[in-house]
């Protein structure tokens, strides 16, 4: 059994596919599609996301210093495909896709009212590296959808069905094949 040797690229996959809204300015919002977020560090807490410079949304992510991650879902899938190829400069995507945006506690962008989970961030710092300028951002506030908690409060994102994506396509995650240090844990 051989490998190919392929040429340098970024095979890190699959990756979290999130709708990235913004606000240009009050009630004049816009949403991108970005695979290319991650998290950054846990105290304070903080995440990345990649952008194009020449992409509509850039300019507003420069300009006004905040975002609000979205997670998707297996329901979101089309718009979050949408989101990713249609520019804000042609189209009102919450109106065209029949999203609804919500107020935010602590930045000016909305929350999409059908993410299970939406992460208020506030941009840091710009590194430009290439293609992509990298948005290191400061995680201002989370919202968790209500209907995804149990009895006992605990938040079951799997039922709200998430997806990846890899190689050009969306994928829904699947079942679950352990826990955090399942593979040292003492057998009964």
């Amino acid at each position: 059994m051989g490998k190919e040797i392929w040429k340098p690229g970024n095979m890190l996959y699959p990756l979290p596919v999130v709708m990235v809204s913004l606000a240009e300015r009050e009630a004049k919002y816009n949403i991108i599609t970005v695979a290319w977020a991650g998290t950054v560090c846990t105290n304070p807490p903080m995440v990345s996301i990649s952008v194009r410079p020449e992409r509509f949304s850039h300019r507003i992510l420069r300009d006004t210093g905040e975002f609000v991650i979205n997670l998707t879902t297996k329901e979101l899938a089309y718009a979050a495909d949408y989101c990713g190829v249609k520019s804000g400069r042609d189209v009102d995507k919450f109106t065209a896709l029949g999203l609804t945006p919500l107020k935010a506690d602590k930045v000016s962008a909305p929350l999409i009212g059908e993410s299970p989970v939406n992460i208020e961030c506030g941009v840091r710092q710009v590194l430009s590296l290439g293609s992509h300028d990298m948005f290191l951002a400061e995680v201002l506030g989370v919202h968790a959808d209500e209907k995804y908690m149990d009895h006992r409060h605990k938040f079951h994102l799997e039922k709200a069905e998430p997806i990846v994506y890899s190689h050009g396509g969306y994928f829904a995650c699947g079942e679950q094949v352990g826990t955090f240090g399942f593979s040292v844990r003492k057998k009964s």
